[in-house]
C-alpha cells in the first residue's frame, strides 16, 4: 500500500470538497512531504487517478471573477469512502507496512471508533510478537549478532525494531484506553486542516503546474 493513497483520500474527506492545491497544502502542513512520498506531482497524479477509478468525484469549477484558470474540486465518493476505511484499518494492523503508511494511519485513526482502534492496535501488537518469535527461531539476541557474522546485525536490527515498535504500540494503547483524543461518535473531532486562504507556515513553496488546477 502506498501512503499517498490513504493521505489523499483522508485529506479530501476532511474537507468535504477540496481542490488539488488545498490537498497539497494540508499534507505539507502535516509534514507529510518529509515522511512520505507526498510530493506535489504524486498528489496531483493520485487525485486524477482516483477520480478515474471512481474513488473521487471531480467537479469542474468555473474561473473566479478575479480571473485565472478554472480549478477542479474533488469529493470522495461512496466507493472512495469504503476504500479509505479499508486502507486505514489495514495500515493500523499490518506489521509489514512502512513507517509512512503507519504515520498516515495514526493521523486518521480518530475517524474510527475508540473500541475498534484499540482492537486493531492489539492485533498489531500480536503481529509484532509473532514476527519477533519468527526471527528469534534462528537468532538468539542474548548471544549477540557476532555469532552469525555481520549478517547477524540484520536480525539484531529486526529484533530491536520489533521491541521498539511494540513498546510504542503499548503506550499508544494505554493513552487511548485512558481517554486520549476524540474518536468517531464521541463529539467534535480535532480538525487539522487549513481554512481557504490561511497561511501555511510549513509550506515548501515549491511551484508545480498542478497548483493552478
Amino acid at each position: 500500500m502506498s501512503a499517498i493513497r490513504l493521505l489523499v483520500l483522508g485529506a479530501v474527506r476532511q474537507h468535504g470538497r477540496a481542490h488539488g492545491y488545498q490537498v497539497r497544502n494540508d499534507l505539507e502542513y502535516w509534514g507529510a512531504h518529509e515522511w512520505s512520498n507526498a510530493k506535489p506531482g504524486s498528489i496531483y497524479h493520485a487525485l486524477k487517478q482516483m477520480a478515474k477509478q471512481g474513488l473521487l468525484h471531480a467537479h469542474e469549477i468555473a474561473p473566479s471573477t478575479a480571473g485565472g484558470p478554472p480549478r477542479t474540486e474533488y469529493e470522495i465518493t461512496e466507493i472512495g469512502t469504503e476504500e479509505y476505511f479499508v486502507l486505514l484499518r489495514e495500515a493500523l494492523v499490518a506489521r509489514e507496512r512502512t513507517i509512512d503508511v503507519l504515520s498516515a494511519a495514526i493521523g486518521f485513526m480518530v475517524d474510527l471508533e475508540r473500541a475498534e482502534v484499540l482492537r486493531l492496535l492489539r492485533e498489531r501488537l500480536a503481529g509484532l510478537a509473532e514476527w519477533r518469535d519468527a526471527v528469534t527461531e534462528h537468532y538468539v539476541p542474548e548471544d549477540g549478532p557476532e555469532k552469525l557474522g555481520h549478517i547477524g546485525e540484520i536480525m539484531n536490527m529486526w529484533v530491536h525494531a520489533a521491541d521498539g515498535e511494540a513498546e510504542w504500540t503499548r503506550s499508544l494503547i494505554e493513552r487511548v484506553e485512558g481517554g486520549a483524543y476524540t474518536f468517531a461518535g464521541e463529539g467534535e473531532p480535532f480538525v487539522a486542516v487549513l481554512a481557504e486562504g490561511q497561511a501555511n507556515p510549513y509550506a515548501t513553496k515549491e511551484r508545480h503546474p498542478g497548483d493552478r488546477r
